[in-house]
C-alpha cells in the first residue's frame, strides 16, 4: 500500500443533533445529558437521526477508492468450507458447516455409515439471513430437540421443538425467551429461563428478574410451571437450570451479576421436592460439569482463584463436604467431561494445554496439540467412544480433530483449505510493561518481511473485562487486514481471565483504569518498537472493548490516529438502566452505589470526557439498531457528543447496521460489508492513497 505522510482532510458538515436541558443529580453533582432523547428507540425523531447519520457515513465511505477492493479481499478469504466441532446426540453425529459465504452456518447430522444430511438450515429462516439459529439442545435419547431462533441479532428468542428423525415441528413455539438454554428431562419437556416481557421497548427496557420454567411437551407456554425466581426472595438477574445426564437431578444457578452464583439441587424423582442449597452466597462461581449415581463433580473458584474440580456426595453437597479431584494449579483451569474422563484445559499465557484425568482425579496424559494456540471441545456423553476438538491460532483456520480417549491419540477430522498463505506471516507473543510495572502479554501478527520503520498501518484490539480471555484464533477479517499489508495486535489486559480471578479483579470497579493503562502501554510499545506510529495506529474493541476504545481515545487522543469503538458501553452513569445492564455492576459498579464509585465512573466514562478544543482520532462508531445487550443509545449519544466538540479535521462518524444486534447471528454478507467499511475508514485516515 502507498502511505502519504499528509493528514486526511475532512470538511464534513455534521447534522445538528438537538440538545435538551436534561440534568441528573448524583451525590450533589449536576450532570447534563443533552442527548437523553436518543435513548428512545421507538421515537420517529431517533429514527430520523439514525437515517441522517447513516446517509452521511455512507457518503463519506463512498469516496474511498479501494473500499470495493477490500470487500473483494474479504470475500475471497472468507470463501472456504468451514466445519465446527462435531457432537453426538442419540448415537448420531451433528456438526455445523458453512460452504463458504453462506449467511448462516448449517447444522448437519450424520448416522454411522451414511452421508451427512442437512438437519437445520438457518438460511431458510429469513430471506436476508438476519434470523439465526441461537442454540439447540437435545433430549436425553436424542430423538427430540429444542432449537432457538433469534431475529435481527436480538437476545430475545423463540424455542421450537423438532422430531429429529422426521424433521417435523411438534408444537407452537415458545416466545419471549432470553438468556436461556433448554435442559431436557427425558422426553417429558425441558427447563428454560426468561424474564417477564417488559413494558415499552423490548430492545431497551430493563430486565432484572429471571425465572426458571419447566415446559411439558404438548401443553401451552401459559401452563409452564415456575421452578425458581418468582418471589422477591428468589429474585436474580440470571437464573439457569441443568439436568444431570441420568435425568435424576436438576441444578439451579442464580446470579445477581456476571460473576458469582448461588447453586441449588433438586431431586427430579419428586417434582415437589425442595431445593437443597449447595452454595448460598455470591462470592464465587460454581457449576456442574459431571455427575454419577452418588456424586456431583463441580468446577469452582471458591478459595481457588485459578479454579479447581471438586467431588461431593449427592446427599450432602454443601461446600464443607467438597473434596478436591483436581486441585488449583498455577494456571487457570476449565474442566470438561467426556467419555468417562475429565479433560483439564489450562491457559498458559493465553495458550491451551490439555490434560486427561480419570474420574478419581488421577492424571493419565497430556493431550498433544498440533501447535501453540487454542483448543476447544473434548466434551461428550459418558459412554461416547470418540470425542472431538478444534484447534486454531492467528495463522491457522479452525481444524477439527477426532480423539480416541482410550489411547489419547488424535486424528484429523477436517482441515480447511483457504486462500490465506499462513507461511508468509508471523504471529508472536511479547510481554510489555504497563504503567504500574505489570507484565502484560500481547500477540503481534504481521507479514514475515515487515520493515520496522513505524509506517505500517496497525490495529490494536482489546477487551479487558468480565473474565473473558482473548486466546489465539483465526479470523478471515484479520487475515484480510494482514494481506492488505497491516499489522494486527491483540493485547491480553487485566480484567480478562487469562491469569485467573486475580487478573480479572485487577481490572474491575475502582481498578478499571488498569485496563486502560494496559492498552495505552501496548500502543506505546508498538510505537517505540517501530511496528507503527501514532499516525498509523488504530484501536478497536467491541462491547466492553468499545468502552476500552472510548476511554483510551479520550484519555490519550494524541496516541492514536483512528478509533473504532463497536457496540460500546459508553455512558457509564446510565448503563445499568437498560436491559440486563445492571448485571454488569460486578465489573463496573454503578453511579448509584456511592459517591466514590460515581466519581470514579464519571472520571473515565467516554461520553462524559469528551472535551471542547481537542482533536480526537478519526472515529467510526459502529452499532446495531436491534442491539438489546448494549443499547445503541450509548453509541448514538457518544457520536453526537464527539461531533459537537471535535476540533480539527479528523472525521467522527457512526455506522448503524439495520436489523442487527450485538453481534451474534450476524449474516456473512453484513460482516463483509462492515469489515470493509471499518478497514477502509482506518486506512483512508492513516493517509493510505492506494492498495498494492
Amino acid at each position: 500500500m502507498t502511505v502519504s505522510p499528509e493528514k486526511s482532510e475532512s470538511s464534513l458538515a455534521y447534522p445538528q443533533t438537538r440538545k435538551d436541558d436534561t440534568i441528573d443529580h448524583y451525590f450533589g453533582v449536576e450532570i447534563s445529558d443533552p442527548y437523553r432523547w436518543l435513548e428512545d428507540d421507538l421515537s420517529d425523531e431517533t429514527a430520523e437521526w439514525v437515517k441522517t447519520q447513516n446517509k452521511m457515513t455512507q457518503s463519506y465511505l463512498k469516496q474511498i477508492p479501494y473500499r470495493d477492493k477490500i470487500q473483494s479481499t474479504l470475500r475471497d478469504l472468507m470463501d472456504f468450507e468451514k466445519v465446527l466441532t462435531p457432537f453426538v446426540e442419540g448415537g448420531v453425529t451433528y456438526f455445523y458447516r458453512n460452504e463458504g459465504l453462506q449467511n448462516q452456518f448449517v447444522l448437519y447430522r450424520q448416522k454411522e455409515g451414511s452421508e451427512p444430511e442437512v438437519f437445520l438450515d438457518p438460511n431458510t429462516f429469513s430471506e436476508d439471513g438476519t434470523t439465526s439459529l441461537a442454540g439447540i439442545n437435545f433430549s436425553t435419547s436424542g430423538k427430540l430437540a429444542a432449537f432457538q431462533k433469534s431475529e435481527a441479532g436480538s437476545d430475545w428468542t423463540s424455542i421450537h421443538v423438532i422430531d429429529c428423525e422426521s424433521g417435523e415441528l411438534l408444537e407452537t413455539p415458545l416466545t419471549d425467551v432470553k438468556f436461556s438454554g433448554a435442559s431436557w428431562l427425558g422426553e417429558e419437556g425441558f427447563f428454560y429461563s426468561s424474564y417477564d416481557k417488559p413494558e415499552g421497548s423490548e430492545l431497551s427496557a430493563k430486565t432484572d428478574q429471571h425465572k426458571l420454567y419447566f415446559h411439558e411437551l404438548g401443553t401451552s407456554q401459559s401452563e409452564d410451571s415456575i421452578i425458581y425466581g418468582a418471589s422477591d426472595s428468589e429474585k436474580h438477574r440470571y437464573v439457569g437450570g441443568t439436568v444431570t445426564e441420568d435425568d435424576r437431578y436438576l441444578l439451579v444457578s442464580a446470579q445477581e451479576s456476571t460473576s458469582g452464583n448461588r447453586l441449588y439441587l433438586k431431586d427430579l424423582s419428586d417434582i415437589d421436592s425442595a431445593l437443597v442449597t449447595i452454595v448460598d452466597h455470591l462470592e464465587s462461581d460454581t457449576y456442574l460439569f459431571d455427575s454419577d449415581e452418588q456424586f456431583l463433580c463441580l468446577q469452582t473458584n471458591r478459595n481457588s482463584p485459578n479454579q479447581r474440580v471438586v467431588k461431593v456426595a449427592l446427599d450432602h453437597p454443601q461446600e464443607e463436604n467438597w473434596e478436591d479431584l483436581i486441585p488449583e494449579a498455577e494456571h487457570t483451569l476449565d474442566a470438561i467431561s467426556g467419555a468417562g474422563f475429565i479433560f483439564a484445559h489450562y491457559m498458559v499465557d493465553a495458550v491451551s494445554k490439555v490434560f486427561q484425568y480419570d474420574l478419581a482425579g488421577k492424571q493419565i496424559r497430556e493431550i498433544t496439540l498440533p501447535d501453540l494456540g487454542s483448543a476447544e471441545g473434548f466434551t461428550g456423553k459418558s459412554k461416547q467412544k470418540t470425542l472431538y476438538y478444534s484447534f486454531t491460532n492467528f495463522k491457522t483456520p479452525g481444524r477439527v480433530y477426532a480423539l480416541d480417549p482410550a489411547s489419547g491419540e488424535s486424528s484429523v477430522y477436517k482441515i480447511p483449505k483457504c486462500a490465506f498463505d499462513s507461511d508468509q506471516y508471523v504471529s508472536k507473543q511479547v510481554f510489555y510493561t504497563s504503567k504500574d510495572g505489570t507484565k502484560v502479554p500481547m500477540t503481534i501478527n504481521h507479514h514475515k518481511d515487515l520493515k520496522l520503520d513505524g509506517n505500517t498501518p496497525t490495529i490494536l484490539y482489546g477487551y479487558g473485562g468480565f473474565n473473558v480471555s482473548l486466546t489465539p484464533y483465526y479470523s478471515s477479517a484479520i487475515a484480510a487486514w494482514l494481506s492488505l499489508g497491516g499489522v494486527y495486535v491483540v493485547a491480553n489486559m487485566r480484567g480478562g481471565g487469562e491469569y485467573g480471578k486475580k487478573w480479572h479483579l485487577e481490572g474491575t470497579q475502582r481498578q478499571k483504569q488498569n485496563v486502560f493503562d494496559d492498552f495505552i502501554a501496548a500502543a506505546e510499545y508498538l510505537v517505540e518498537e517501530k511496528y507503527t506510529s501514532s499516525d498509523h495506529l488504530a484501536i478497536q474493541g467491541g462491547s466492553n472493548g468499545g468502552l476500552l476504545v472510548g476511554a483510551c481515545m479520550t484519555q490519550r487522543p494524541d496516541l492514536f490516529k483512528v478509533a473504532l469503538p463497536a457496540v460500546g458501553v459508553l455512558d457509564m452513569l446510565r448503563y445499568h438502566k437498560f436491559t440486563s445492564g445492571a448485571g454488569w455492576a460486578y465489573d463496573y459498579g454503578t453511579s448509584e452505589d456511592s459517591a466514590k464509585i460515581f466519581e470514579y465512573l464519571h472520571g473515565y466514562s467516554p461520553l462524559h470526557n469528551v472535551r471542547e478544543g481537542i482533536e480526537y482520532p478519526a472515529t467510526m462508531v459502529t452499532t446495531g439498531d436491534h442491539d438489546d445487550r448494549v443499547v445503541p443509545a450509548h453509541s448514538f449519544k457518544y457520536a453526537a457528543e464527539l461531533q459537537s466538540k471535535q476540533s480539527g479535521s479528523n472525521p467522527t462518524l457512526i455506522r448503524i447496521e439495520t436489523d442487527a444486534g450485538h453481534g451474534a447471528g450476524k449474516p456473512t454478507s453484513k460482516m463483509i460489508e462492515e469489515y470493509a467499511d471499518v478497514f477502509a475508514f482506518a486506512l483512508f485516515n492513516m493517509g493510505v492513497k492506494k492498495l498494492n
